[in-house]
């Protein structure tokens, strides 16, 4: 049996069908309330901009309002697009949702766009310039989490100060954002279900490169991965017929031989024994036991299920 594995939630909060954001959003926090009970170590938001499958383009709120209906879960952003904004403003944001529920806010952030070119400069402006800025923008969010960020020699804090820091995570596909979360001493998540590199590689980067911060002593990695879990695998293979990724080069393992044509073969689908087996395989090779699942299911009922079959497949023993 494994231990030591923990499974996390990550919702791009899609809207699915005929479905209304309104039901996108309660779905959102459906799955959320869920997770807790079956036993998700996490539930983390994604942040997308005038993208119209997709209902969330303010996680921080969305979290604010999941927080109140759960009471275990950490609540995280995978990923806050921290290019877009102040980082005083996003550390304000943070600290207050980690006032309002202690232990238990993971700031996750980002450097894509999370939109069209036209829905991210109406947003922030020039967004190349923007990514251009991400280290300084990046050292700054780190000092005023630290209590040391100067502005023209004044000490400058986000407030409220919380009693428990929220954990900060750099999101990425490749070895330029593990180079980020290693050189500024945060968590990495490297998304599988978006990428062609070999996670364990990239992890290898992050790990090789990390320098320990006030916020995290000793590099910690989660993967994540596209799942789509069910009770047989007849139904698995019907649910990745129609299963939607956030884009084409967003295709994640099944796990089948590497001739597999189909560009959805990095998806991982089956029985909960098929998967976790492959899980189980994917820790041994990257030496990572975290693991945030997102599940592409055009569905909600069977996508929910998917969840709950996963978190039934045995990762206590």
């Amino acid at each position: 049996m494994v231990t030591g594995l923990s499974l996390g939630v990550l919702d791009l909060v899609p809207k699915i069908g005929e479905a209304s954001y309104e039901q996108a959003l309660q779905e959102a926090a459906a799955l959320a309330v869920s997770a807790e009970k079956w036993g998700y170590e996490r539930y983390w938001a994604a942040e997308h901009h005038d993208l119209k499958d997709l209902a969330c383009a303010s996680p921080e709120v969305l979290l604010a309002h999941i927080g109140a209906k759960t009471k275990r879960i950490r609540l995280g952003t995978g990923a806050l697009l921290l290019p877009h904004y102040s980082p005083l403003k996003v550390a304000e944001s943070f600290r207050l949702l980690a006032a309002l529920y202690p232990g238990r806010i993971d700031l996750g952030i980002g450097r894509a766009p999370g939109g069209s070119a036209h829905a991210s400069m109406a947003l922030s402006g020039n967004f190349l310039q923007n990514v251009a800025d991400m280290p300084k923008k990046l050292r700054a969010l780190i000092k005023l989490l630290e209590d040391r960020y100067m502005y023209e020699d004044r000490l400058v804090q986000a407030r409220p100060l919380p009693m428990v820091q929220p954990n900060v995570w750099m999101l990425g596909t490749n070895s330029k954002s593990a180079g980020f979360a290693a050189e500024y001493g945060t968590g990495y998540v490297f998304g599988q279900f978006m990428s062609e590199r070999d996670g364990a590689e990239v992890l290898q980067t992050y790990r090789e490169q990390f320098k320990p911060s006030a916020l995290l002593d000793k590099p910690r990695a989660m993967l994540s991965i596209g799942v789509i879990c069910a009770r047989t695998e007849a139904k698995a293979r019907k649910l990745l017929e129609n299963a939607k990724l956030p884009g084409p080069e967003r295709a994640a393992e099944q796990g089948e031989p590497e001739e597999h044509p189909d560009p959805q073969r990095r998806l991982i689908s089956g029985t909960p024994e098929q998967v976790r087996e492959r899980l189980v395989r994917m820790a041994e090779s990257t030496g990572c036991r975290e693991f945030l699942i997102f599940c592409p299911i055009q569905d909600y009922r069977h996508r929910l299920e998917s969840y709950r079959l996963l978190a039934a497949g045995g990762w206590k023993g």
